[in-house]
């Protein structure tokens, strides 16, 4: 209860906390609750897609069946970083002050909100435009009206999930992983009977080394390490006894299975219609594959499972503005969230008319400062949990700047660029097995973690 005996978080009511720890009187929540959140967060369409971009990569089947295993396994991050959510009892970004000191959390911090905002337009503009095809198609309105009717339904659903909070969330994602999990099931039957099983089993081998590694890197920056910046701020409200084990295989197989399965409808639909992974409106391209009766359920379908895809990124988002010392509540911030997904989502769609180019340059550039800050925060759990330190104590506890531990990052994101390649820019050693290969975001999250790692363990002996 908070001073007036005013129950924090409430299905269906307006969220009160912010980012300051959660009492544990306040927490009540469920570890299944996480299969649901990350199982329908997961069941976006937007999955098939990624499968779709797997055929650039030149590999068979087999291979991208082990890419799309290997890197969606990436969301044992997301379980480990769960149980940091159960002991610190604040939200992902906010236990980064740990790391980082309070200002020194800034840098990284906004890198974790333009890729949160980043990724709940893109699923926003991809359910606007399967919805627009349903109205402009089914229902014969204008271009105008149908742009308005589907762009205002996507981001006043989404609005509404991310402003009521956490406790409504899981109710919403529990439901979603019902009805569109089995309409996705449906959609993934019809996508399969049209597979050329003898051409696809024939193909031969692709390059393992420029081609499945990456492969499962670029899997890896999209699925689990997109999401490792929000995992604790569903897990906050988990009691202190809730079991670190469960907890990792309850947030991992959650996002685990809708991945593989929608990833792996996506690499085989590719080979049917090539121009799935480059197309503008990748779900009218999909919807090709459906018979005429199963035109409404399937737009319908899809813009449901981005719909619980961006209410997610939505409400992190809000809170990641609240540790940039915004000065409004948690609500007011998804609101203003919600206004700059708005005007990105008009940008995308009627002046750049282009999705994989600034898709694939946003997920690169971002996916490397979120890598190192990634293994910079896994270094720092596992230390922490053998030499029995707390992850999270106050703003007064953790300092104004960690100095070291800042500058770990900024020369690890600045190696990281020096090899990356994408269409927004292009580092000096981007060249041989790093032209296009996104092997410069494991390097990145491998060397934050072994160099911060060192540190830190040297830190707490010497303490």
């Amino acid at each position: 209860m908070d001073r007036q005996g005013m129950t924090l978080n409430r299905p269906w009511h307006i969220e009160l906390s912010g980012i300051e720890p959660i009492p544990d009187s306040e927490r009540h929540g469920q570890i299944q609750d996480l299969f649901w959140i990350w199982f329908a967060g997961n069941l976006g369409l937007l999955g098939v897609v990624y499968g779709a971009m797997l055929s650039s990569f030149g590999l068979n089947f087999w291979q991208g069946l082990l890419a799309i295993i290997v890197g969606s396994l990436s969301f044992l991050l997301v379980g480990s970083f769960s149980v940091a959510g159960r002991d610190g009892g604040v939200p992902m970004m906010t236990l980064s002050r740990s790391i980082f000191g309070v200002y020194g959390n800034i840098l990284p911090n906004l890198v974790s909100w333009i890729s949160l905002v980043g990724w709940e337009t893109i699923t926003v503009i991809i359910g606007t435009l399967g919805l627009m095809v349903l109205f402009g198609g089914e229902v014969h309105v204008s271009y105008g009206t149908s742009a308005g009717i589907s762009l205002s339904l996507m981001v006043g659903v989404s609005i509404m999930a991310g402003l009521l909070g956490q406790a409504t969330l899981v109710i919403i994602q529990k439901w979603a992983s019902y009805l569109f999990g089995i309409l996705t099931l449906v959609v993934i039957g019809f996508l399969l009977s049209h597979t050329d099983w003898a051409h696809l089993f024939h193909r031969p081998a692709g390059p393992w080394l420029t081609g499945f590694v990456p492969a499962v890197s670029i899997i890896i920056a999209g699925t689990g390490l997109s999401w490792t910046n929000t995992a604790a701020d569903y897990s906050r409200y988990l009691p202190r006894s809730a079991s670190a084990k469960t907890i990792v295989v309850a947030s991992s197989v959650g996002g685990f299975i809708p991945l593989v399965l929608l990833m792996g409808v996506g690499m085989l639909a590719a080979r049917t219609e090539p121009r799935l992974a480059t197309a503008l409106n990748p779900l009218t391209v999909l919807g090709r594959e459906m018979p005429s009766w199963m035109t409404i359920p399937y737009f319908l379908t899809a813009a449901g499972g981005l719909v619980v895809e961006a209410d997610l990124s939505l409400y992190s988002s809000g809170l990641n503005l609240l540790n940039l010392f915004i000065p409004f509540s948690r609500y007011q911030t998804v609101v203003l969230d919600a206004l700059i997904m708005v005007a990105g989502t008009i940008y995308v769609l009627f002046i750049a008319k282009n999705f994989l180019g600034p898709f694939e340059a946003f997920v690169i550039l971002l996916g490397v400062g979120l890598a190192a800050w990634a293994g910079m925060f896994l270094a720092f759990q596992l230390i922490a949990y053998f030499r029995r330190l707390p992850l999270y104590g106050d703003d007064a506890h953790v300092g104004r700047i960690q100095w070291p531990a800042t500058f770990i990052w900024i020369i690890s994101v600045g190696i990281g660029l020096l090899f990356t390649s994408s269409p927004w820019f292009s580092g000096p050693f981007a060249q041989g097995i790093f032209a296009h290969s996104s092997l410069e975001i494991l390097m990145t999250f491998a060397i934050s973690m072994l160099v911060y790692g060192l540190w830190f363990w040297s830190r707490s002996s010497a303490r």
